[in-house]
Order: structure tokens, then sequence, then C-alpha cells
């Protein structure tokens, strides 16, 4: 006798649901049954029944607003809730899915601040649901490379760790011009991107962070940051004739069939709520940092030393592990953006003896490299995935986990709601240090 199909529902229906609603419509379609979407477009959810009508053949799903989460549960009856909406609402449908009894997948990062994350894990306490927290990192082959030498013991007790992410003007602009740029919605980018890298070195060194303290600040985008640079774009909006010539316009995807996804759920669904996703990134309104440093001890006394920039050339990251038997670099460049750029007046260099990069960023460096205190240094080979691979390959494997399961989960891939607050509570630890100048201590910020 086959396995019963677990019954799914999915809240939020922006872009990052495409991957949840497609694996159930294939891959996955045999190890679950997607019953219903909610959001609080109707358009949205209506494109997307036009989607897998078109894709797959699909009969309509039972859409349902927001405000009739309830309704949708006490009809559907799911195993799971799939929760993808904006981060500020995270709590309200995780636990209210709890409360109705059910479990619960949830995007990162799991909320956006104290309040909201003690919510969740005494709601899951009393409820005793699982949560389960989609941090599609820990499953890239690179980083779970990292997690088995570490674990091996070649590197010895880490004593240090110096953690660079870079967002490309590509990718990184892209949070300056919609929703996540009012930090109410999103926690700032120390809550809302950071949690992927914050839970990592959580993973990797099987610790948790004990004290925080950051600094940042807006540098680079909004109005006044323009202005100072003689830049002065008044427009609201970028998709319009009058900001043709600014390098930081929306542009979109290029492909056909991201071009119809955004132009849909996007474009055509602002009628209904005038969610806007071309705002204009040196425009007022935006209350998120750009730049920010931060310094984490954690409770096997190692420190860290992480930095995120939203306006790099390129993206991805630089982590150095230093141990007391030696020293392991990971280098990692998701976008080498230089190779699609557009040449505009902010482009143009003109410096003596200055000349072309012909090769790009990951050609120079090893990704994985292990140098012992003393003797020969070794590069580390790890599972070659896609170049376009979502997450570094990441998103395929978590699906599978999610979908199917696993028998056995030896490195601890699967994270929980308390995976998910130690992750957020660095960011959040940082946006109070941003706030008041001090170190801020993880412990008593939430009752686990």
């Amino acid at each position: 006798m086959a396995d019963k199909k677990l019954r799914y529902v999915h809240v939020g229906t922006g872009q990052r649901s495409w991957m949840y609603i497609t694996a159930l419509m294939k891959e996955h379609a045999e190890a679950g049954v997607l019953c219903a979407i909610c959001d609080t477009n109707q358009h949205r959810m209506d494109y997307w029944n036009r989607y897998i009508k078109k894709n797959y053949d699909h009969d309509p799903i039972p859409t349902y607003k927001a405000a009739d989460f309830d309704r949708m549960i006490a009809e559907q009856k799911p195993d799971k809730v799939i929760v993808t909406s904006v981060d500020r609402t995270h709590h309200k449908y995780i636990c209210r899915a709890m409360e109705l009894g059910c479990d619960v997948i949830t995007e990162k990062p799991m909320t956006v601040d104290i309040e909201k994350c003690q919510q969740i894990i005494d709601t899951q306490k009393r409820t005793g649901r699982k949560v389960t927290v989609t941090f599609n990192y820990r499953y890239s082959p690179r980083n779970t490379k990292v997690k088995e030498v570490i674990r091996s013991g070649i590197v010895g007790d880490i004593t240090s760790v110096h953690f660079e992410w870079a967002l490309s003007t590509c990718h990184g602009a892209d949070y300056f011009r919609r929703w996540h740029r009012d930090k109410l919605n999103s926690g700032g980018l120390l809550v809302h991107k950071s949690t992927h890298h914050f839970d990592l070195v959580n993973w990797w060194m099987d610790t948790e962070p004990e004290e925080v303290y950051a600094m940042g600040d807006l540098r680079f985008y909004g109005r006044s940051n323009a202005e100072s640079r003689g830049i002065d774009y008044t427009y609201y909006r970028t998709r319009n004739e009058r900001a043709a010539k600014d390098p930081f316009r929306y542009v979109g995807p290029q492909d056909e069939h991201w071009k119809d996804v955004f132009d849909n759920i996007y474009f055509g669904s602002e009628d209904e709520d005038h969610y806007f996703r071309d705002l204009n990134v040196f425009s007022d309104g935006i209350s998120i940092e750009d730049n920010m440093g931060v310094i984490v001890r954690y409770k096997n006394k190692a420190i860290m030393t992480y930095s995120l920039n939203a306006h790099a050339p390129w993206e991805g990251y630089r982590v150095v592990f230093n141990g007391t038997k030696g020293r392991l670099e990971v280098n990692c460049v998701e976008v080498s953006s230089y190779k699609n750029r557009t040449t505009n007046e902010f482009d143009i260099v003109n410096y003596p003896g200055a000349r072309p990069l012909e090769s790009a960023r990951a050609d120079l460096v090893p990704e994985i490299l292990f140098q012992p205190h003393w003797g020969q240094p070794w590069i580390i080979d790890y599972p070659e995935v896609a170049a376009d691979a979502d997450h570094g390959g990441g998103d395929t494997l978590i699906l599978e986990h999610i979908f199917r399961g696993v028998k056995e989960d030896p490195l601890g891939l699967a994270a929980n709601n308390i995976d998910g607050a130690r992750s957020i509570l660095t960011g959040i630890a940082g946006n109070i240090s941003m706030r008041t100048g001090k170190a801020v201590k993880i412990d008593g910020l939430v009752k686990f």
C-alpha cells in the first residue's frame, strides 16, 4: 500500500512560492498534494492557477484571502502549512497553523524581532507541532563539505572566524526597491539576509552566539546619499522613460518564463494592493542599512568578524576559520557580475597602469583551501553543481528533504524553530547594538 500523500497549503504567493508550488506539481507530486493557496492579493493567486493549468494541466487550486486563513485550515485539513509571506507576518501564520493542529515549513528568517520569536517558541512548546526553517544554504554541497572538514578535526578547535558577504549591485539593490527597504517588514539585512550566514556559522561550529556588537548605516542607497554624490533621481518608480539612464533601475528577468511570472505576480497585481516592485533605490523611505559590520562571541569562545555590503560589483562570500591546527578558507563567487554589466558613466575606470580583468574571480583562488600551520596547503574538492543552481544547489536538496524525508541526517541539515531563533538572534542583537551603541548579550533576549 502506497504511503498516504501529505496535504499542504501555501501562504504568500510571491516569487519564492514558485519553488514549492512547482515542486508539488512535478518532482514531489507523488509525496504531497497542494490543496490551497492563500495571499492578500487575489490577482496573484489567480495567476498561479493559470500557471499550473498551462504548465502542468492541473485543475485550479482553491484560493483564500489572508483573512480567511482559519477557514482554509478548517476546510482543507492540511498536514503542513508552507509560509513564504512578508517576513513580519511569518509569526502570525506559523503560530496559528500550529494552534490549528498543523506542522509548518517556513522560509527564513523565521521572524524579525524578539517578541515574535518568543511567540513562536512558546506556541511550539504548547502545541508540540513541528516547525521546519528552510536554511537551504546548509544543503549546498560546498557548505556541507565545510561542515564535514570542521567536524573531522583537521582544523582543530576554531578560535576565530572572518566572514565577508558581498551582495552585487544587481541583487543588493533589489532589497532597496521593494518591501525589504522598510525595516519593520524585514528586520533589515542583518535579519533578512544574514540569517543564512549566522545559521551557517552556528551549524558549522555546533555552537550558538553569546554576545554581539554591531555597527551599520545606509551609506550608498537612499536619496541623501545619491545627492551627496551629485546624483539626482527624483522619480519614484523606475519602469519609465525618465529612469532609462539609471543603471540601478529595475530591469527584471530577461528570459520569457521569469518575465511572465514577474509581470503577472507583481506588475499585473498592483491595482489590488498597490505593492510596487520597482521603486527608486535612491528615493526616500529606506530604513535599512547597506553596510554592516558585526563582532560575535560564541559559547565555544570563538569570535567572528562579519561584514555585509549591498553594493558590490560581484556576489558571493569569503569565510576563514582559524583553528589550533591551521586555517580553512572558503571562497565562493556566486555571480561574477562584470561579465554581464552594461557600461555606463559609473563604470568608467581611467587609472594609469590598470588593465581589464579577463578571468572571473572564481578562477583566481581555490574555493576550499586548508593550510596547516606547517606543511603543504590542500585544496578540498566537493561535488559540483550546475552554475545556475539556486543557493549553490541547496534548493533541490532541501526540497527532497522536506517532501520526501530522509532516514538519517548525520550532519543535522534539517533546521527547526530553535535553529531559526538562534540564527535571527544574532541579527536582532545586531540591530539593538546599532541602535544603542552597546554590546548585547544573547541570553535573556528570549526564553527557550
